[in-house]
């Protein structure tokens, strides 16, 4: 996951394998996807959150994406979620367009809360869709 979330984030910082060994061990915590494109997403109470979402710029266009979010939500449905949440960079216009076709809708901004490579600082903006 390291690995794949390196080579896709090269604007901001990528998480490390502890960061995500620590996540994965929590129970609320789980993936989706393999080494091409993966979600990390985790439950709590009814509520749903995409931690993060990755594709290897190798496999970039081929739909894992989209498949990757569709099989998160799933998971997070069968454990009891019944909202999904997400962050999303406010610069970030092919991941917004992903979110938004998968039924996101924005319902929030942090403003200031991404910083890329010690750039300006970008809003997030907060998306989230009910879960059937």
């Amino acid at each position: 996951m390291a690995t794949t979330h390196a080579a896709a984030f090269t604007r901001s910082r990528p998480w490390g394998t502890g960061e995500f060994t620590s996540l994965l061990q929590h129970p609320a915590c789980f993936a989706t996807g393999d080494a091409r494109c993966f979600a990390l997403a985790r439950v709590i109470a009814d509520e749903a959150e995409l931690l993060t979402i990755a594709t290897h710029p190798d496999f970039r266009r081929q739909g894992l994406a989209r498949l990757c979010m569709t099989t998160w939500q799933a998971t997070a449905h069968q454990r009891g979620a019944t909202r999904a949440f997400l962050e999303v960079g406010a610069d970030n216009q092919g991941a917004i367009a992903l979110y938004q076709a998968g039924g996101f809708k924005p319902c929030g901004r942090r403003k200031g809360y991404y910083r890329h490579n010690k750039g300006a600082p970008i809003d997030a903006l907060v998306m989230a869709r009910g879960l059937p």
